[in-house]
């Protein structure tokens, strides 16, 4: 584990695999860290691939900010990274909130933008109902904290049947949620609220995109998914069957079967 200071912020992060391998940015969504990405790192590394895995501002062991944090702020702490590693272009890959700050990165530094993997997220903007909808569940979160949320959500963050099928990734989801610091986790909601529309911004994205979602993902279904394709017609899209939201963690061969073979194929 590493840490740097960015922008007012200590981000801790991992950086695995050869210093000279092709990077690939890992970014994991709400309300997670770094190690959401833990089924991912030894087949990439294995590969021959960069893998740098960061704690967002606010989660896992990066330091908090209160308030509000926008996806642009997590967009350019991330470039931030990317310059402290000295990684000019990197693979950026998130899973839903850290999707939708690879679109926000996309937006900010197209140039740092070797490929884009967008898993089971969303491109319009937030709608008034989910502005609203996040504001409540920020004010939730700070005073009640993270766990009540995280049992509600459990079997949406897994599809329902892998909750009971897969115990132990059910647990680690749970227990990644509920270490989550409840100011953190609020100031990236009352952030999201704000989230704008990255539908131009991925009509115009000239890199390879590969587009993964779970077959049984209630956040994100598969029209979504489909709906981002659609924008990107060189994109490729795969759909991962007996998963929900967060495929990478409950069919994590399938998952990594996928990535690979688009890492191996388009760049």
């Amino acid at each position: 584990m590493n840490s740097t200071a960015v922008r007012g912020a200590t981000i801790e992060y991992d950086d695995f695999g050869p210093s000279t391998g092709i990077p690939l940015l890992l970014i994991h969504g709400h309300p997670f860290d770094r190690t959401l990405w833990a089924p991912q790192v030894m087949p990439l590394t294995a590969a021959g691939y960069r893998v740098v895995t960061p704690d967002l501002r606010g989660y896992g062991r990066s330091s908090v900010t209160p308030g509000k944090v926008l996806l642009a702020d997590f967009a350019d702490d991330l470039a931030a990274l990317l310059d402290h590693l000295g990684i000019e272009r990197a693979v950026v890959c998130g899973v839903s909130m850290g999707g939708q700050i690879t679109m926000e990165f996309q937006l900010r530094h197209p140039e740092r933008v070797r490929a884009l993997v967008l898993s089971d997220t969303s491109a319009p903007a937030e709608t008034p109902e989910g502005r609203s909808f996040r504001n409540r569940l920020a004010d939730r979160l700070l005073a009640e904290g993270m766990d009540g949320y995280a049992h509600e959500v459990i079997d949406k963050m897994l599809a329902a049947y892998n909750v009971t099928a897969m115990p132990d990734v059910a647990a680690r989801v749970l227990k990644a949620m509920c270490a989550t610091d409840p100011e953190g986790a609020a100031a990236a909601l009352r952030g999201r609220a704000e989230r704008p529309d990255y539908r131009d911004v991925l009509a115009s994205v000239e890199a390879p995109v590969l587009i993964v979602v779970g077959a049984d993902d209630v956040y994100t279904p598969v029209p979504e998914a489909e709906a981002i394709q659609r924008l990107v017609p060189h994109s490729t899209l795969v759909v991962i069957d007996r998963a929900g939201h967060l495929p990478g963690v409950e069919q994590p061969e399938r998952f990594n079967a996928a990535l690979l073979h688009f890492l191996a194929t388009r760049l």
